[in-house]
């Protein structure tokens, strides 16, 4: 009988799709004896400082915290190598040295929103909805010199349905993701890893980090590319474009919900039609209906709310 490996980890992690892994490691008995986050950051109207998820999380069950803004400062070095962790779990996180991801025994291993080696990168999760993919999943892959180029512990894959959006794909991924991460230990735990060398393939996707720029919808492509993109960034960081109403100057306005309606017309890209419960877009190959917007200053609205008390000009556009 194998004597099973006793683990020290250390946990590495922001936002709250990492908060679902460390409380799956410590639902599961691990023994987590570090967790390292980003500094605590001014946020909202007042630009109070504003704690990660995973810190709050972490406070709450007594763990050790520690927040670098330098993962190289020898201060930071040596509080890690105090924690005498030999086994580090990246979920969320930022790139690390090399000095860092080498320190433990049994290695670093980082948890990534696909299935890798595709959508390598920041937002995997928002490109694979954004692409049209109707298949994702998460990988765990210990760390290497790279971004997100490491030995393949483990995957597991999940369908994206032609609805979902990222906000449900993300809530998915997390509790898969979670329950992969446990599995992984599981392995490193018992000795019984064996990896993969990512595939070397010519048609690899990359998750770029979103910018106000690639979050614009652009009304002269296909009814799909639209839906996808608006669908791929509902309800964070949201898509966006210009109401042109009658004004000088365009509104800057956010789209989340949407529905794509089929058909046929000759209307020019962007042009909106109206009901009293209905605002239709025209695109390529059909209609956006826009189901939930948000005008500068206000609060994100149905659109029968908006109907209700907001006037369109006849030449109003989406632009």
């Amino acid at each position: 009988m194998t004597t099973k490996r006793d683990l020290r980890i250390v946990f590495m992690g922001t936002p709250d799709f990492a908060v679902a892994t460390l409380k799956a490691l410590l639902d599961h008995n691990y023994k987590v004896v570090g967790v390292i986050t980003a500094p605590d950051r001014p946020a909202g109207r007042g630009q109070k400082l504003r704690s990660s998820a995973v810190k709050e999380f972490a406070l709450q069950h007594d763990l050790k915290v520690l927040q670098p803004t330098n993962l190289k400062a020898d201060a930071f070095l040596e509080e890690l190598k105090a924690l005498n962790a030999n086994l580090q779990i990246i979920v969320a996180f930022r790139m690390l040295p090399k000095v860092v991801w080498q320190m433990p025994e049994y290695g670093t291993f980082n948890l990534h929103a696909s299935l890798l080696p595709q959508y390598r990168g920041a937002a995997p999760i928002h490109w694979a909805i954004i692409n049209g993919e109707t298949k994702t999943g998460v990988t765990t892959f210990f760390i290497d010199e790279k971004i997100d180029t490491g030995a393949i512990i483990d995957s597991k894959e999940t369908t994206i349905r032609p609805t979902t959006t990222v906000g449900e794909l993300h809530d998915e991924l997390m509790t898969i993701g979670s329950e992969l991460v446990i599995k992984t230990v599981e392995q490193i735990e018992n000795d019984s890893v064996s990896t993969l060398v990512q595939p070397q393939t010519d048609d690899l996707k990359t998750a770029y980090k979103l910018n106000r720029d690639n979050c614009k919808i652009d009304w002269s492509l296909s009814i799909d590319t639209i839906y996808n993109k608006i669908r791929g960034l509902n309800p964070f960081p949201t898509a966006w474009c210009y109401l042109y109403n009658g004004e000088d100057k365009p509104l800057s306005v956010k789209i989340y919900g949407v529905e794509k309606v089929e058909a046929d017309h000759n209307l020019a890209p962007g042009t909106i039609t109206t009901t009293r419960t209905d605002l239709q877009v025209a695109c390529e190959g059909g209609y956006i209906n826009i189901l939930e917007i948000q005008l500068p200053g206000k609060r994100k609205m149905d659109v029968k709310s908006l109907l209700n008390g907001f006037q369109f000009c006849d030449s109003a556009k989406l632009l």
